[in-house]
């Protein structure tokens, strides 16, 4: 909490770089996003006016010297967004770790005169950036006795500032929820489940499949958890004695239940609990010896560092960049050497050698065998997957399921929103686990109304994450008008509560059936709504479910487009957006895209504005960048139409550039779902049921569930750091029912970012960052956000 800060907005523009000099280098082994970042860093550093220079090979290039420091233009780091690994590239250094090297590497930053670096790499490359900012004062003493640099040049040159951006695809780095590449790696690894499900269904196979992380296993547990693995071995967790016997008891049953296929993750570092390793070829033998089932073994490797950066890891590295010249034009000799990270959904500053320390506890406790400890230091987000894959994976025998009597009904609500199933699939585990009966509706109220509900067991859910679309059926209709239907359903099914998935009808829904309480009892459960809708336009939600799908689909059309506008130069495309009257996939999608202008209903525009943005792309044609991509929200001006807009800048680029239009549409609500929303579907809907068993409890009296209070009807969503249960009542002073959005949307204070990012002039209210924090172990019994 801020006190006297929050009157005095701190803005950006007040932050000059002039006269400094900042070197980015990219460190350690490569990652999907580290481009973005360099990119970031390389335009916000020339926007404030300092000079910045790409340092090549990593800590290689600064100990040789030469051409391998230059100092980089605006459009040196053009067209590099959508480009996987790093283009500066990056290498191991051995004569950085002497002093000799770090002495070298000193006097050619000297010669430059650039005293702030920005360093993206993992933890190892980190740890050399402070010893080297710590050993600099001393370094420039013996340069200026050995003669090479004068007695001025020490006095002017006296701190070297740091900043570090973790680019690593294991998310192995505490202090930070992700790290760029982590979401990307993900993609790759997805993709891969997904093709290898299809082969392993029509042989009734069984596949190991090996994933990278030497000493860490995010990857792998969160790869398990998309995909529904049906084991998972990651070094922070080893299984217990006798591990053996229950991987095959559990894949036996798994047959007998007429299971076609079987999936096992096995983290490349992943040990038992004698600290001994534990092979994916030892799994297989052990699967093949056993049980004689036909086992193949796949081995990822670096296909997972490799490919495009997803759209997260452009968005994330877009913002770190951002943070990171924030951070080093804030510098001052006191502050430590920091890290900028993400935490939940904010961008923060941590001390760099706090999140090394941490970093290094983990592997600690994991080499003396204290694992739960090892799990606890890995961070919140860590924690949760592994609860949450741990109740989603095994099954208990019926026997020793608790018995609750409740029933308990999920449905889709609004448009179909890849994840949607995923949520399903948890909510019913969940709710199995937790001794209720669980029942399906088919096609949202209405299927409701008509009784098309029926009781869905543990295996009818089976294989249900990677499916895109809605599996139950979905509809936009609104409760109010069949309220007597369903109420008869309701009593009919005895439903105790009501879980619902889905967009704004499905918050419209909850309110209508709220209001339905004084006539009708059997609304008086609780009842809760998990925001899934491709718009991301929920009241109470940073995020909804389907977004981050959807956003990928926008970002990977953009990348062709631009592609296809290499060849014939001079070309500007208007690509239209969904999202109703919300602008969050053209905003977030003209930033993963790295578009010129994004067009949206919450920051209205005229024909002065149009005319701007068009003499920008009559300047941009005149560099050696000659492409223009424009994003319009489909209602984000009514007059101004994309048809408009495309006439308009057809005839005033007559002679310097023509364009194209391109209606993206219904691809937007399609395809397999991201790893992020299968991830953040499964665990927001995981923890919405758990609500309802709480509230089942606390409202059951006198033999049946009576629940007519505002906090029995909530929405769970993400808000900056947090999960929360909000009562949807509380929710309609925040809502903008007309335009069916939320009337403050925190993703608009990233609108400069792509401004800035595009070159043009704006004001960036920057009061958020700039206090660095500690690394905080969560108090028990906190709720995380991170996904």
């Amino acid at each position: 909490p801020r006190s006297a800060m929050d009157h005095q907005p701190k803005f950006f523009e007040n932050l000059s770089g002039t006269g400094k000099a900042i070197g980015v280098l990219t460190s350690g082994g490569d990652a999907q996003g580290m481009n973005a970042a360099v990119r970031a860093v390389v335009r916000m550093g020339i926007y404030v006016k300092a000079k910045v220079y790409f340092v090549y090979e990593g800590y290689q290039g600064m100990v040789d010297g030469g051409d391998n420091i230059v100092e980089v233009s605006w459009e040196s780091v053009s067209s590099i967004l959508q480009v996987g690994g790093t283009v500066i590239g990056s290498a191991r250094c051995k004569s950085f770790r002497t002093r000799e090297g770090r002495l070298q590497a000193a006097y050619n930053l000297v010669q430059r005169g650039i005293t702030n670096l920005c360093v993206i790499g993992g933890d190892g490359s980190l740890t050399g950036a402070n010893l080297f900012r710590e050993e600099w004062s001393g370094l420039l003493e013996e340069l200026a006795q050995k003669g090479k640099i004068d007695a001025e040049a020490v006095k002017k040159y006296a701190y070297l500032n740091i900043v570090g951006m973790v680019g690593s695809i294991d998310n192995d780095f505490c202090g930070t929820d992700m790290t760029i590449g982590t979401d990307s790696a993900l993609h790759r690894i997805i993709e891969v489940v997904d093709a290898i499900m299809t082969t392993a269904q029509s042989h009734q196979r069984t596949f190991v499949l090996e994933v990278m992380g030497r000493h860490c296993g995010y990857l792998a547990l969160v790869s398990a958890l998309a995909c529904g693995a049906d084991w998972v071995f990651i070094p922070e967790y080893p299984p217990e004695e006798g591990w053996e016997d229950s991987i095959c008891f559990k894949l036996s049953e798994n047959r007998a239940r007429k299971k076609r296929l079987n999936i096992i993750i096995v983290a490349e570092g992943a040990i038992d609990c004698h600290n001994k390793p534990i092979t994916s070829e030892k799994v297989k033998d052990l699967v093949v010896q056993r049980l004689g089932f036909d086992t193949r073994v796949t081995i990822l490797g670096h296909v997972q560092r490799g490919g495009t950066p997803s759209a997260f890891d452009r968005i994330l590295a877009s913002r770190m960049g951002v943070e990171a010249v924030l951070a080093l034009l804030e510098a001052t000799p006191a502050t430590p050497a920091c890290v900028v990270s993400l935490s939940g959904n904010q961008a923060v500053r941590l001390p760099l050698m706090e999140c090394v320390q941490m970093t290094q506890e983990v592997q600690k406790a994991m080499d003396e065998g204290r694992f739960l400890e090892a799990v606890r230091l890995r961070g919140r987000s860590f924690e949760n997957n592994l609860n949450t894959y741990k109740l989603l994976s095994n099954k208990k025998p019926d026997a020793e399921l608790p018995k609750t009597n409740f029933n308990v009904a999920v449905l889709n609500v609004g448009a179909p929103a890849a994840g949607m199933n995923a949520a399903v699939r948890a909510a019913v585990r969940v709710g199995i686990t937790e001794g209720h009966k669980m029942f399906a509706v088919i096609d949202g109220f209405e299927g409701f109304a008509r009784g098309k509900i029926k009781e869905i067991s543990w295996g009818d859910v089976g294989g249900w994450t990677g499916q895109g679309g809605s599996i139950l059926g979905t509809k936009r209709t609104l409760p109010a008008k069949y309220l007597e239907k369903i109420a008869d359903q309701m009593r009919t099914n005895n439903i105790n509560a009501l879980m619902v998935i889905g967009g704004f009808e499905a918050y419209l829904g909850l309110l209508e059936l709220s209001a339905a309480r004084e006539k009708y009892d059997e609304f008086c459960v609780p009842m809760v709504m998990v925001p899934a809708t491709v718009s991301n336009n929920v009241p109470g939600s940073d995020f909804s479910i389907g977004a981050d799908t959807a956003l990928n689909t926008i970002t990977d059309t953009c990348d062709r487009i631009k592609q296809s506008a290499s060849g014939t130069k001079r070309r500007v495309f208007i690509i239209e957006t969904m999202g109703g009257y919300c602008g969050y996939l053209a905003n977030m999608g003209a930033l993963a895209a790295g578009a010129d202008a994004a067009y949206i209903f919450e920051e209205q525009f005229d024909i002065r504005e149009l005319q701007a943005n068009v003499e920008h792309l009559t300047e941009k044609m005149k560099t050696s960048i000659q492409r223009g991509l424009v994003l319009r929200n489909e209602n984000c001006n009514e007059n101004y139409t994309t048809d408009f807009i495309y006439q308009l800048y057809s005839e005033e680029g007559k002679g310097v550039f023509d364009c194209r239009k391109n209606v993206l549409g219904h691809m937007q609500q399609g395809g397999a779902p991201s790893p992020f929303d299968r991830n953040f579907g499964t665990k927001i809907s995981a923890k919405a049921m758990q609500w309802i068993s709480k509230k089942l409890k606390e409202t059951y009296r006198k033999g049946k569930v009576f629940a007519n209070t505002d906090d029995s009807v909530c929405l769970l969503g993400m808000r900056r750091r947090n999960l929360v249960f909000q009562p949807v009542a509380e929710l309609k002073t925040e809502t903008d029912f007309v335009h069916r959005i939320p009337k403050e949307q925190w993703w608009l204070k990233l609108r400069p970012l792509m401004k800035i990012l595009a070159k043009y002039k704006t004001s960036y209210d920057v009061s958020d960052s700039g206090q660095l924090e500690h690394v905080a172990m969560l108090p028990k019994g906190a709720e995380p956000a991170a996904i």
